[in-house]
């Protein structure tokens, strides 16, 4: 009865007294139960009692007038819950019970979202793939054993394999982009401050990195999620209200075959690629012209190194005032990539921080040159196919050795350093099976206009009509 239902149809069904939350939660349970041991996504669940006896306390109740009202929802392991341990994929911080919500975790039980568990994340976070050594990695749900990307890739992997309607993620270099390509769906990084998140202790001579973003099969099963938690709040001085409703915003025909994206390959050579990526994403790009879209590869250049040496001084400080944050006990019992970037993170000064800023300027200015002329900016959402879920991350790309943990990650820095709102859509598999998608990036704050553009792709493509076979 729920197999192949939206998000829209659901709320539908339970505002209309058609099926009720107590059926409806059993059928995720049911869902987990039998899947999740393949590709560990989900790491912690409530009680299934406690979670049926929830929704039926919720059919009970008249008042169904919030969107997601009775919908479930599992909450990736970097963001808190009360009374569910957040252990960032950590032994050292397993037992830690936060007292209160995340932001948007608050909003979403107002709105009477059922919060079941929580997904895989990689460990602290640190990492393009979802692995750690108190759960171990998440499995691709299209080869069970390759990765499901990361550090999100607990939630692209749940969505993907049907277990949950949609979810949470957060993104930092890539972790809503990287899961969805992975995944054969879609994840959307929205500018900083659309969806609020706790910044009391952020360091202010930094700029924000990490944002909460989502993921859903399709963009229109986001856009319920993204309504309930976007919007100002009083303790985050970054977050902003939105004017419009992501649900009902859209683009017609006619506006969309007028749209202009600027296709941006490999940066002039510059990015490494795996062999098939770039004609996979040539392919669909042409797909797209058929739909009288211009596609144009930009005259105006992006400095590179600046994006690369910015973002990896901005980041490492970033990683070590958090390291710091959460009292870890022991520092050299952490991973090698988190090791790596707080040993960095604690040698960098204010005057490193201050040229930093500078090029991250000097990057804004030329992107914006770009937008002049463009309405989007267009990447692969990925550099290198799902690899082997055992290893900690690739360490060479087309047998050429990668000079640091996460240069393979390098395509997702432009927008968040420069903070863009992004949405990777899915544009197929290869001739192994593996996913791909592309990198919609759009101006600062223009989060409405990148998602109405995903929502006419999928309307135009139907990409998620593809499932992966459980």
């Amino acid at each position: 009865m729920f197999e192949n239902k939206t998000v829209k149809e659901l709320i539908f069904l339970i505002k209309n007294r058609e099926i009720s939350i107590k059926e409806l939660n059993k059928y995720y349970l049911e869902k987990i139960n039998n899947i999740n041991p393949k590709l560990n996504a989900i790491v912690s669940l409530k009680d299934e009692n406690e979670i049926l006896d929830e929704a039926e306390k919720k059919d009970e109740q008249k008042d169904k007038s919030s969107m997601l009202f009775g919908l479930p929802i599992a909450i990736k392991d970097l963001s808190d819950v009360s009374g569910l341990p957040t252990t960032y994929g950590y032994k050292g911080t397993k037992n830690y019970l936060p007292k209160k919500n995340s932001l948007f975790v608050d909003r979403l039980i107002n709105k009477g979202v059922i919060i079941i568990g929580k997904t895989n994340t990689a460990e602290l976070g640190v990492g393009g793939h979802t692995i750690n050594r108190l759960f171990g990695p998440t499995s691709n749900v299209y080869d069970l054993s390759k990765s499901a990307a990361g550090s999100s890739g607990g939630a692209s992997s749940a969505v993907a394999a049907g277990m949950l309607p949609f979810a949470d993620g957060t993104d930092q270099m890539g972790s809503c982009r990287g899961p969805a390509a992975f995944a054969n769906i879609y994840g959307f990084r929205p500018t900083p401050g659309l969806i609020p998140a706790d910044r009391s202790g952020h360091d202010k001579k930094l700029p924000i990195l990490t944002t909460p973003g989502c993921f859903g099969r399709t963009p229109d099963d986001m856009s319920y999620f993204l309504d309930t938690v976007v919007g100002k709040h009083k303790n985050d001085p970054l977050s902003f209200n939105v004017e419009g409703k992501f649900y009902d915003c859209e683009l017609n025909d006619n506006e969309f075959s007028k749209t202009k994206i600027c296709w941006l390959s490999d940066m002039d050579n510059r990015y490494e690629l795996e062999n098939g990526i770039e004609d996979m994403c040539n392919k669909k790009l042409k797909e797209l012209e058929k739909n009288n879209l211009s596609i144009v590869s930009p005259d105006i250049k992006i400095n590179v190194d600046y994006l690369w040496e910015s973002w990896i001084c901005l980041r490492s400080k970033s990683i070590y005032n958090d390291t710091l944050a959460m009292n870890i006990k022991n520092i050299d019992d952490m991973t090698e990539q988190a090791i790596w970037e707080y040993k960095k993170g604690s040698k960098i000064k204010d005057d490193d921080i201050d040229i930093a800023m500078k090029q991250k300027l000097d990057c804004f200015n030329q992107v914006g040159k770009l937008f002049d002329k463009f309405d989007f900016l267009a990447l692969p959402s990925a550099q290198i196919f799902p690899f082997d879920k055992k290893i900690q991350y690739p360490s060479e790309l087309n047998n050429k050795k990668l000079d640091t943990y996460h240069r393979w990650l390098e395509i997702f820095i432009m927008s968040s350093l420069l903070e863009l709102p992004t949405v990777s859509i899915p544009i197929g598999f290869n001739k192994n099976g593996s996913p791909m998608g592309i990198q919609i990036i759009g101006k600062k704050g223009d989060d409405l206009k990148v998602f109405s553009f995903a929502k006419k792709y999928e309307e135009v493509f139907n990409y998620s009509k593809t499932k992966p076979r459980f």
